[in-house]
């Protein structure tokens, strides 16, 4: 399954299950069967009729999947199939997959969110076309984060952000929403250091506390590993 939207949005969708089919073999009784699970399966019962080009992005993408698994595969290959989703159909699509998992098939995916990377049980990093990091998330979290990560507080992120990365001694400095992450390899000698650096820059600073690092962490200090290397 492509990230590219890639079934026919001149059929509907009852044509596009069945030109799938014919592709991969799948006939007679066991395509009545296979179509009917893959429209529950997707939500789509009732609009077997209705063109491809209809139908919502996220309603599309299960419907992708579902042409993707007809034939029941033993292995299942998605390029970034959650890619311009909106969060809600995102984790639908992501119980679907689950639900696959489960039932005996091999997921492979490439996704650029951390939350979804997350819930894989093996994971590899990769940077400019290097592998940087593998494992599962447990082990790339512990293994591969060099350095504390610290998250700051404080009222003016924007400008607090361009004054912790003139003092050139942070490994990593990244802003989350409102908040800020730093990695430092010597949190203790560095947490004054980030205070006064933001006091005199104005900065008012409500806390700095060190956090367990998420993915986004890890990859970030991974990939900034690689530019330096």
């Amino acid at each position: 399954m492509s990230q590219k939207f890639s079934l026919y949005n001149d059929l509907t969708v009852e044509e596009n299950l069945h030109f799938y089919a014919g592709v991969y073999g799948v006939r007679g009784a066991r395509l009545r069967e296979r179509k009917q699970a893959i429209l529950h399966m997707a939500g789509l019962e009732g609009r077997e009729r209705a063109l491809t080009r209809t139908l919502a992005g996220g309603w599309k993408q299960r419907l992708a999947l579902g042409a993707a698994i007809l034939h029941q595969p033993e292995m299942l290959f998605l390029d970034e199939p959650t890619a311009g989703v909106d969060p809600i159909s995102r984790r639908a699509f992501w119980n679907l997959l689950y639900d696959q998992a489960e039932a005996g098939a091999t997921i492979l995916v490439t996704t650029h969110y951390m939350d979804e990377a997350e819930q894989c049980q093996q994971l590899a990093f990769i940077q400019g076309g290097r592998l940087v990091a593998s494992g599962s998330p447990q082990q790339i979290k512990t293994e591969h984060m060099h350095g504390v990560v610290l998250e700051i507080a404080c009222d003016r992120p924007d400008l607090a952000m361009s004054v912790l990365r003139g003092l050139n001694v942070l490994d990593e400095v990244a802003l989350y929403g409102a908040l800020i992450h730093v990695v430092s390899a010597h949190p203790d000698a560095h947490r004054p250091l980030i205070e006064g650096a933001l006091r005199q820059a104005s900065v008012q600073v409500n806390a700095i506390d060190p956090i367990a690092p998420s993915l986004e962490d890890v990859f970030i200090a991974s990939a900034r590993q690689v530019e330096r290397d």
